[in-house]
């Protein structure tokens, strides 16, 4: 993968992965604390990769995050 489509690919804060997911900042918040979805942490900021997401909200065993 190329730095471009690294840095493309990269969600930086809980109000870009709301806006990516259409979900409220509290639920994302919510889901991340309890590693319900794929998002990490560097220092005080959540982080996260939309074709991470992508792959998680669209496994159907991956549980569903909108029933929180």
């Amino acid at each position: 993968m190329e730095t471009q489509d690294l840095a493309d690919d990269l969600l930086s804060g809980v109000q870009a992965i709301a806006e990516f997911t259409g979900w409220p900042e509290r639920r994302v918040y919510y889901l991340a604390e309890k590693g319900l979805i794929p998002l990490f942490k560097i220092g005080d900021r959540w982080h996260g990769r939309k074709s991470t997401l992508r792959r998680h909200l669209d496994c159907p065993d991956a549980g569903s995050p909108e029933a929180a």
